[in-house]
């Protein structure tokens, strides 16, 4: 299989597939500090990474800049937990999760790799084969976080114009990114003609719930952070973070407290959800989703009836759909 060539990429010998031109479909091959397909269309590789991006989509600029200022935040090899690994492994199921722990190789493509946590994880097993990519900066953190190698490159990348032939990879993986795409059904779209027939699609969404609607002050603030400059938004969070924490902490192991306090306060926190990270880790779990929950551009809710309903009419089949994660999980696989 033909492969590219580019600084740094540790990949050279056609194990994954070609990065292709996404205005024509053609190999891209590299020349110089650029990679070019027959027709002309060139884009820049840095510090080791293709960025295939074909216009300004300012709408990841709030991750691109909470990634790179968190960039190891959820990693578990920080935290020192397995909170990635079992989300995960939920979301993969038994039978994946087999598969990729064989040592048979599997082509992986993780859409939306974000700072590298699940990344890291894949990449401990030994069968994922893995292609990273993400629209934002994120890809710096996580080529940072997860050196390339022969098993590993990091591609930016719009997810609605992957540079990569349809029917790539026999695992495509999409963790905490469909909700902030422009339309999520045209996504899983996208993300389901990368996979090869045979292979599986695994991916979570948003879905409404009482709590976030109810949540009156983050939705009075994030129409107004949202639009400030990406530079700015990280300030802002921050200090929200420090003002509304202490009045977390205080209803910890009080539910109904607990749930007053979350009505008033914008800031997310995990310590019932997540009881054994320490102090100095809530406080880094609060600014990183709290940043996530009030920059974001799109936020879109699904319910597991309407995901399912999308895979269905793609013709996938034995589709899984469950309320986890981030609010439903779901996985497929593509008919031979």
């Amino acid at each position: 299989m033909q492969s590219n060539r580019y600084p740094n990429s540790g990949v050279t010998d056609g194990s994954l597939s070609p990065l292709v031109c996404p205005h024509d479909g053609l190999c891209l091959e590299q020349a110089d500090r650029v990679l070019a397909c027959p027709n002309g269309h060139q884009f820049p590789v840095r510090a080791g990474i293709p960025r295939i991006v074909t216009a300004e989509t300012g709408y990841t600029d709030s991750f691109g800049e909470q990634w790179n200022r968190y960039r190891t935040t959820q990693l578990d090899s920080y935290t020192k937990t397995t909170i990635s690994l079992d989300r995960l492994k939920q979301c993969l199921g038994p039978d994946l999760w087999e598969q990729l722990s064989d040592r048979k190789p599997t082509t992986v493509l993780e859409a939306g790799c974000g700072a590298g946590r699940f990344t890291e994880v894949l990449l401990q097993l030994p069968g994922p084969v893995l292609t990273s990519t993400d629209l934002s900066a994120a890809v710096d953190a996580n080529l940072s976080n997860c050196p390339a190698s022969a098993r590993h490159r990091v591609v930016q990348c719009d997810i609605n114009e992957l540079p990569f032939r349809p029917e790539s990879y026999d695992l495509v993986l999409c963790l905490g990114v469909i909700q902030h795409t422009p339309d999520p059904e045209a996504t899983i779209d996208r993300l389901y003609r990368q996979t090869k027939p045979g292979g599986w699609l695994a991916i979570d969404h948003y879905t409404a719930s009482f709590a976030y609607f109810t949540k009156v002050t983050a939705l009075i603030l994030r129409p107004i952070l949202k639009r400030l400059p990406p530079e700015r938004r990280p300030f802002v969070t921050e200090r929200l973070v420090r003002l509304f924490l202490p009045f977390h902490l205080a209803a910890k192991g009080r539910p109904f407290l607990q749930h007053v306090v979350s009505r008033f306060s914008p800031v997310l926190t995990y310590y019932h959800t997540y009881p054994a990270l320490p102090d100095d880790l809530q406080y880094e779990w609060a600014l990183v989703d709290t940043h996530d929950s009030l920059t974001d551009h799109f936020k879109h809710f699904r319910s597991a009836a309407s995901i399912a309903a999308t895979l269905a009419r793609l013709g996938a089949a034995e589709i899984w759909v469950q309320k986890g994660g981030n609010g439903v999980e779901a996985r497929c696989r593509k008919p031979l």
